[in-house]
């Protein structure tokens, strides 16, 4: 009887746990919705109030004032152009050093890239700043170049791991039959590893839609070069606190996050636990 109450306590504790971390979550999110369809005097009237009516309104003037699509178009450049080569070059990477941890190159080169993962950004900003400014690439192209290789070592440490797991006979059955060390890799080994790839994938496209300090530091020399997140961070200024735009902003900015992640998130979720009991 005890256990059995303790269990209960246990569950009603763990539900409300959930719900709270539920509505911490959805509460900002309630927030950001009905202010973008709020007009400026019904926001002034009551922040929190439902919208009387969806004013669509704020979405139409960021569109056209804000010259918003310029700002849109870099970051879907950043972000898909940067992720396309994780994709392609990282899974690669980790193959070749999972497939040879036996050799002291390899097995330093992962521990190499592993140290990165302790590496604050606040530490090497400064000088990365610098030689980037030595090298011209305080632009987009150089903002892509630094996305690829910070995303290095988190997506190798990931699938090197994972690849791991993969049996070897799968290949060598693979090179018996005629296949070459590049088909067996993707014949063999990338549909094995889908979920983590796509673990890899969403982090990573999440990271770089949103990333503001880095855009920072690099597109700093002009105003056509911003992606959204600094453009939203400049938002406010511009047009002299109307939460109304700025929301809107926001909004039209976490669909493709949203859209990407509802499409993804049972791969991220098998990636990171089927790992642990792959054999």
């Amino acid at each position: 009887m005890e256990k059995s109450k303790s269990s209960k306590i246990l569950k009603v504790l763990s539900y409300l746990i959930l719900i709270f971390g539920m509505l911490a979550i959805l509460y900002p999110f309630y927030l950001t919705v009905i202010t973008a369809l709020k007009t400026s005097q019904e926001s002034a009237q009551s922040f929190f109030a439902f919208p009387k009516s969806f004013y669509l309104g704020n979405f139409v003037e960021v569109f056209q004032k804000a010259n918003y699509f310029v700002f849109f178009r870099n970051s879907v450049v950043v972000t898909v152009v940067s992720v396309v080569l994780i994709m392609i070059f990282i899974p690669m990477c980790a193959y070749a050093i999972a497939r040879n941890m036996d050799k002291k190159f390899y097995k330093f080169s992962f521990y190499y890239l592993l140290a990165g993962i302790f590496v604050p950004f606040q530490v090497i900003m400064v000088p990365l700043v610098k030689y980037l400014a030595k090298l011209h690439l305080c632009n987009i192209p150089g903002l892509i170049i630094m996305c690829v290789t910070l995303a290095s070592s988190q997506g190798v440490f990931l699938l090197v791991n994972y690849i791991r797991s993969v049996p070897r006979d799968l290949e060598e059955a693979a090179y018996i039959d005629g296949c070459t060390t590049l088909k067996a890799y993707v014949q063999i080994v990338l549909p094995m590893i889908k979920p983590m790839l796509a673990t890899v994938f969403i982090l990573n496209a999440l990271w770089l839609w949103n990333d503001f300090q880095m855009p920072l530091l690099i597109l700093n020399q002009s105003q056509d070069m911003w992606t959204l997140p600094l453009f939203q961070y400049n938002f406010k200024s511009q047009y002299s606190f109307d939460y109304n735009l700025a929301f809107a902003s926001y909004l039209i900015a976490m669909i493709p996050v949203l859209i990407a992640y509802a499409c993804a998130q049972k791969h991220i979720v098998a990636g990171l636990t089927q790992g642990a009991v792959k054999s």
